[in-house]
């Protein structure tokens, strides 16, 4: 009896997972979504460099160079122009999926992107000396790097904490009400302060937020397949943690 059952286990039939090879494709799976996820943080971090790159040129062409800053100061229509184009830029990129998913469309709808984000960056920068412009310059990027490093090493899901920012967004839309009821009536600096030092805070908690998206390691991950907009999301996360910046540095106006 002995025999026949040792028989009998020695016939019985492959598992499902021994039949199919699962364990081992699924071993593949895992390792192509890596090799897949790290192509798509290299290629969002070398065009957000380049975008950065034309952004920190532009902002120092209208910063330091005397004759652009006045032209550009005496000619505010042209901020107006690169605003209407910067708005509509940004609607197509993020609105329309399937745009911002065709090559070369959304390259070209990037490129106009960031030109006119960098050309408002460039005239708001103007009015502000160069101490502050550079500080803020200085500050945006270790503060960047902080963020990024932590988003790399750190086990805390930001992804998870849409509460806080959902809250840290409900309260920079009452201080913009406020501040444009009360501007109208006199200026007050230490109003407009807790507002840029709210704005300074809710987008460092953004980057951190977009960076662990891009990463794919925590609760929830974007897409591979959306580079340009997370390319575009860590851009306007960086462009307005400088206006901020810039704003709480308010006193070194020219």
């Amino acid at each position: 009896m002995k025999k026949g059952k040792q028989v009998s286990d020695d016939h019985e039939p492959p598992s499902y997972q021994e039949a199919t090879g699962f364990e081992e494709m699924q071993a593949q799976f895992s390792w192509d979504d890596k090799v897949i996820r790290r192509t798509f943080i290299r290629k969002v971090y070398a065009i957000l460099m380049v975008q950065l790159l034309v952004t920190v040129t532009i902002v120092s062409l209208f910063t330091f160079c005397a004759p652009v800053k006045y032209f550009i100061q005496t000619h505010p229509g042209l901020y107006m122009a690169s605003y209407l184009m910067f708005f509509a830029t940004y609607i197509a990129l993020s609105c329309c999926g399937d745009l911002r998913r065709q090559f070369p469309w959304n390259i070209v709808l990037l490129v106009l992107f960031t030109l006119s984000m960098a050309f408002m960056m460039g005239f708001v920068s103007s009015f502000y000396n160069t101490k502050s412009v550079t500080l803020c310059l200085g500050i945006t990027a270790l503060v960047c790097l902080s963020v990024t490093i932590f988003s790399f090493q750190s086990k805390v899901d930001v992804t998870s904490c849409q509460g806080v920012l959902f809250s840290l967004c409900v309260v920079m839309l009452l201080c913009s009400l406020t501040l444009s009821i009360v501007v109208p009536f006199g200026y007050v600096p230490w109003l407009h302060a807790i507002y840029a030092v709210i704005g300074a805070i809710l987008f460092t908690v953004f980057l951190a937020f977009d960076t662990q998206m891009l990463l794919g390691n925590k609760r929830y991950a974007i897409s591979p397949e959306e580079y340009i907009f997370a390319t575009l999301s860590l851009y306007l996360d960086i462009i307005y943690l400088f206006s901020f910046l810039l704003q709480i540095m308010g006193g070194g106006h020219d």
